[in-house]
């Protein structure tokens, strides 16, 4: 007679105490600095902190983390972050796609399907478990004192999880089971509608942990308001209401369709939802992390807010969107692009190809064509061509329709692309970038514009420039090229 999984329990807490204890031998996993994004062209020279979006297996992005980045003066961060929220995998049983619309001509459009992350573990809900009982751990060691983690999950695995939890971060530290409650989603003819999602709630250390109070409004549903001695009253369209703590239902409805927030992204997350979370357990300098970062949604908020902020998925689709999504923001502070160094790199990640490997970007030789000041210069680049790899991870009618459209505008397949006017041959600094859908509408939104123009301080030495380029499959390319 097999176990059931409440007798397994145990085997996943030995278990993950043997791959805690591993990883924590580990003490050569570093991060690689990919690119350093300054977004609104700022000068960085005085920044002391830069924010972060990681690359890899959120098990040694954290481990990363805990042995510090001495090549960009990143000190261990044990015990230094103050709000940790996850949305990992749920235990659904399921694989997620991307789509991925790509323009056929001047009118017509074509949607891909690739694959994005799976949701199907080994061994069931106790493979689902035995992952994220170590990850759980190292993050209770990036914890600070003052410190609270959010874990968000839902019916398929929540309760095991809880008790998982409550092992790591002790039941008495346990603060709130948070119901997110939304409209849409969940219908069915054979059960209620399932609308709401679980959040468990935990501080570290409760007597020292950071904790704002926020108030929300409770409306009066009577024809009059309540005019209680001592309790202030307002009054907005829908009715005479006061001010109350939050509790813990929140309706919040998800992203719409046509919401401005919306990314394609399967299980985005509402900013409200990161909103309340981040403004109820930080202080205005404390650092937020999400280590299964999917759409952004943490980041994003964070970086609204003020926040430092570190982010990290093991998918390379989520880590495009959520670039994306951050150099969209308006003055959006500088952030690194990182990777997990080489040796504890997943083989399923997309490489960087660089000049003598596909793809392979082609660019017109830079020009400038006139005098910005006395001091500066406006430096013209112009994309060519672009070559993709074969093979592509595509089934053969979707690589049919790509090899389609690479005939007729190769340029297309170019996701995002960015530019290093000054390069010194390690360091690549971003000062401009473009994607899909940031700077064009309509049809048009789905390419990215192929000429830049960039404003640049003089200099009578000849200047190095590098292109990086990442396609939609997620493959990054490098160029670099002289200009006398």
């Amino acid at each position: 007679m097999s176990k059931s999984l409440i007798e397994m329990l145990p085997d996943v807490i030995s278990h993950g105490k043997r791959e805690v204890e591993k990883i924590s031998q580990c003490l050569k996993i570093s991060m690689e600095t990919n690119e350093y994004i300054l977004p609104a062209e700022k000068n960085d020279k005085n920044t002391n902190w830069f924010n972060r979006l990681i690359h890899g297996d959120n098990l040694f992005a954290m481990r990363a983390l805990l042995n510090g980045d001495s090549d960009t003066g990143l000190p261990s961060l044990r015990g230094k972050i103050d709000l940790i929220y996850i949305d990992p995998p749920f235990d659904s049983k399921a694989d997620y796609q991307r789509k991925i619309t790509l323009p056929d001509g001047d009118v017509e459009t074509i949607t891909l399907k690739q694959f994005a992350y799976s949701d199907i573990w080994v061994d069931g809900t106790i493979g689902y478990l035995k992952m994220l009982y170590p990850r759980l751990v190292l993050m209770k060691e990036l914890l600070s004192e003052c410190g609270s983690i959010y874990v968000h999950c839902d019916w398929h695995a929540g309760h095991y999880l809880k008790i998982i939890l409550d092992d790591i971060f002790g039941k008495e530290n346990f603060v709130n089971e948070i119901v997110w409650s939304y409209k849409s989603g969940g219908v069915s003819k054979n059960t209620f509608a399932r609308k709401h999602d679980t959040i468990f709630f935990y501080k570290k250390n409760p007597d020292k942990a950071i904790f704002n109070v926020l108030k929300e409004k409770s409306y009066n549903r009577g024809l009059k308001p309540y005019r209680f001695k001592g309790v202030e009253e307002f009054e907005d369209d829908f009715g005479w209401y006061t001010l109350v703590n939050c509790k813990d239902v929140w309706d919040i409805d998800m992203v719409g369709r046509s919401s401005g927030e919306r990314v394609d992204y399967a299980t985005q997350k509402p900013e409200k939802l990161l909103e309340r979370i981040i403004m109820a357990s930080t202080y205005s300098d404390s650092i937020v992390a999400d280590f299964f970062g999917g759409s952004g949604t943490t980041a994003v908020v964070a970086e609204k807010l003020g926040r430092r902020w570190i982010t990290s998925d093991v998918g390379w689709p989520s880590c495009v969107i959520m670039r994306k999504r951050l150099i969209d923001i308006p003055e959006c502070r500088p952030f690194i692009c990182n990777s997990i160094n080489k040796d504890y790199s997943l083989d399923r990640m997309p490489q960087i190809c660089d000049n003598n490997s596909f793809p392979k970007l082609a660019v017109k030789k830079p020009t400038v064509t006139r005098a910005y000041d006395d001091t500066h210069e406006t430096l013209n680049i112009e994309l060519d061509n672009y070559l993709l790899p074969d093979n592509l991870p595509l089934d053969t009618k979707s690589n049919t329709v790509v090899q389609k459209i690479m005939k007729k505008s190769p340029l297309d397949m170019v996701e995002y692309w960015s530019v290093d006017p000054d390069y010194n041959g390690q360091n690549f600094r971003s000062i401009w970038q473009n994607y899909r859908g940031n700077t064009r509408k309509g049809k048009n939104s789905l390419r990215v514009i192929h000429d830049a123009h960039i404003v640049v301080q003089k200099t009578h030495r000849p200047r190095k420039i590098c292109i990086k380029a990442i396609d939609i499959f997620g493959f990054e390319s490098m160029t670099v090229l002289d200009l006398p």
